[in-house]
């Protein structure tokens, strides 16, 4: 349990818990045993342990913030101008660009074009026959006077497609704090994605505080302490090798006792094969749930927007193990094909929250399905 005393020398009575004492916590939970909540709920300690003996420890918010690492790199322009700025390189992009940059002949081999490029960058081969059906219906009902009006009906049926998943987050005040836990596969941006949204929260005038729920990686505690003086923002951590779910549990209850509008909990990158792994997920669902039984209140997966059609597997195993809420990809920019945030779409229907575009803070960009759309199939042929 987080330590609870003022700042005066404390008694017996006032001793900080040990992980091993956080971790027969958990434990007690599982088993269903009631836990008892501090009698002060204000007096939260802040300050830091020798990292082989310390309970876990709220990194208070530094003035001395790290510089940011893509401080260069200017963030990508405010609406469908920095969507097309980021993602005109991606496969998706480049592919239909050069297809209708030649006015091509309005037939059969022109949807056989659409067909590759579309399957080539992901879309998948469901989602692309879909899309292609529809298309030769009525081209052959003579609805296209040319290549130009089958682009305007193809942009149409992809935004069509997205539209029901562009949802954004909506944090509900009323639950103090809204917990968001992240989830993903490893090298996926998860702890990176937590930053942006802290940057994004803090902006928005929020409270917050972070968990360090990946303490398997190297340097990842490090990493999110960093984010978190980047961004003025405690982060409730225990160090390397500790219980993850003794983690989310002290974090739980220091955001509580501070009235805390926001907290996001890191957890460590897996392979969704690694049943155990996932298991531990479950796990850390259900003792953020003895705390608060309406928590998490989003489980938020972060996917690589170069995945491919492998991400369709990986979110298919974390939402049977943890009920994914909302997604969020990333690495959009660059070569990405980004066709697989269709076959995301269709097949599961689970909101996209965000997407990544770019290193700086500002480009984690609320999801928006014109703008996307617009991106890789710009109105004018060839643009």
């Amino acid at each position: 349990m987080i330590p609870f005393f003022r700042r005066k020398k404390p008694d017996a009575a006032t001793q900080a818990t040990t992980p091993a004492e956080s971790h027969q916590i958990v434990e007690a939970f599982e088993a269903g045993a009631p836990i008892e909540a501090p009698t002060d709920m204000q007096q939260v300690a802040i300050q830091h342990h020798d990292a082989a003996v310390a309970p876990a420890t709220i990194a208070p918010a530094s003035i001395d913030a790290p510089a940011d690492a893509s401080a260069e790199a200017p963030a990508a322009a405010p609406g469908k101008p920095g969507w097309r700025e980021r993602l005109r390189n991606s496969s998706i992009a480049r592919s239909f660009g050069g297809l209708f940059s030649r006015n091509p002949k309005l037939d059969d081999d022109l949807l056989d074009e659409i067909e590759t490029a579309l399957i080539t960058a992901d879309v998948g081969v469901t989602a692309t026959t879909q899309l292609i059906e529809s298309l030769r219906k009525r081209m052959k009902a003579r609805e296209f006077a040319d290549a130009r009006a089958l682009l305007t009906a193809l942009r149409a049926d992809l935004i069509a497609m997205l539209a029901p998943v562009a949802k954004p987050l909506a944090i509900d005040r009323g639950a103090k704090p809204f917990v968001i836990l992240t989830v993903g596969v490893n090298g996926v941006g998860k702890t990176t994605t937590i930053g942006k949204l802290a940057h994004r929260f803090k902006a928005e005038g929020r409270t917050l505080m972070l968990a360090a729920g990946d303490t398997f990686r190297a340097a990842a505690v490090a990493q999110l302490q960093a984010w978190g003086e980047r961004n003025g923002v405690a982060v409730v951590a225990q160090g390397q090798n500790a219980d993850a779910a003794s983690v989310a549990f002290d974090a739980l209850q220091a955001a509580k006792a501070r009235g805390t509008e926001v907290l996001i909990a890191d957890t460590a990158g897996r392979l969704h094969t690694q049943q155990g792994l996932m298991a531990e997920l479950g796990k850390i669902k259900r003792v953020l749930g003895k705390i608060d039984d309406t928590a998490p209140h989003e489980v938020l997966m972060v996917i690589d927007g170069t995945t491919g059609q492998n991400a369709l597997s990986q979110l298919r195993e974390f939402h049977a193990a943890a009920g994914v809420t909302g997604l969020v990809v990333t690495k959009l920019d660059g070569t990405a094909k980004g066709g697989v945030v269709f076959a995301l779409a269709r097949e599961f229907g689970i909101p996209i929250r965000y997407a990544g575009i770019g290193e700086r803070s500002e480009d984690l960009r609320v999801f928006d399905a014109e703008a996307f759309v617009d991106a890789l199939l710009p109105e004018a042929l060839g643009a």
